[in-house]
């Protein structure tokens, strides 16, 4: 699995979103380990140090446990996953309304683009 980080935003929270969504779309699922942090930074090519940063990060939230004799592990708390996955969508659903805003549509005309979209997508 390919991590694309660009120099844009700082990395870890570039790899703590990655995590997330490795999570929230079943690539780690519930209740497995994940990789150490050593093998997650020879994988994203990044400092020891800055994935530890991420997974601390990311053990703060709840979705992910530390074990101490075994480990990192994804949270069984199936609900949390989920809450995770519509708070992600709903800030991607912003994002896009804001761009969308600043283009000078409004709400329907949105809505009518993406229905538009949809159906040339299904052609």
């Amino acid at each position: 699995m390919a991590w694309n980080l660009d120099s844009d935003r700082p990395i870890y929270t570039q790899i703590l979103e990655e995590i997330q969504m490795r999570i929230i779309t079943g690539q780690y699922k519930s209740g497995e380990k994940i990789p150490s942090v050593r093998e997650l930074a020879a994988q994203a090519g990044v400092n020891p140090n800055t994935m530890q940063k991420a997974l601390t990060e990311l053990e703060r939230s709840g979705l992910v446990m530390a074990q101490r004799t075994s480990g990192r592990m994804v949270t069984e708390d199936l609900e949390m996953i989920r809450q995770t996955r519509n708070k992600l969508a709903y800030e991607q659903i912003n994002d896009f309304m804001e761009k969308m805003k600043k283009l000078g549509f409004d709400k329907e005309e949105i809505v009518a683009l993406l229905k538009q979209a949809e159906g040339e997508k299904n052609e």
